[in-house]
């Protein structure tokens, strides 16, 4: 069998796991321990994210024309591949909490909702909170003001009561 042959099934795989996804973060893991590459792995998958390390030239081979091709001048190197179809910001938020505890860890860059961001870039996009963080930041400032109002409303009956 030639060895294109043994190739392309590994490049359909990648192909089928960046269809539809809404982020890809491209990772550096050199210098990571066993452990602590395991460790990544569970938290990744309990994300429900993607994490695999394939051949850097299967993955050009995989993102030429599509709208991960600027990916490319980033593959360089021992890479990792991050990638969510749900939650575009899990990738690089999942990365960066576990990269506390792993200074090997490091993002190299990454596409977001179709948009490049470089290592900076994909810091930034990394400190956004999830969306049910967002959801729940956003209910509570929304009951914030209702629940004074009935504290407030309180007091005042029960001064009342006691006058």
């Amino acid at each position: 069998m030639a060895k294109v042959e043994l190739k392309a099934p590994v490049v359909e795989e990648i192909k089928a796991n960046l269809e539809g996804a809404k982020s890809v973060v491209l990772v550096d893991y050199l210098g990571l321990t066993v452990e602590q590459d395991t460790n990544l792995r569970r938290a990744t998958r309990e994300a429900g994210l993607i994490y695999k390390v394939y051949k850097n030239t299967m993955v050009k081979r995989a993102i030429e024309g599509t709208d991960f091709a600027e990916l490319e001048k980033d593959l360089d190197g021992p890479t990792a591949v991050a990638i969510s179809k749900d939650d575009a910001t899990a990738p690089a938020r999942i990365i960066a909490n576990f990269a506390k505890t792993a200074k090997q860890l490091e993002m190299k860059s990454g596409i977001v909702e179709g948009a490049y961001y470089d290592k900076a870039g994909i810091q930034v996009i990394a400190s956004i909170p999830s969306r049910e963080e967002l959801l729940s930041r956003l209910l509570g400032s929304l009951q914030s003001p209702i629940t004074n109002l009935a504290r407030v409303i309180n007091q005042v009956s029960e001064q009342k009561a006691e006058a």
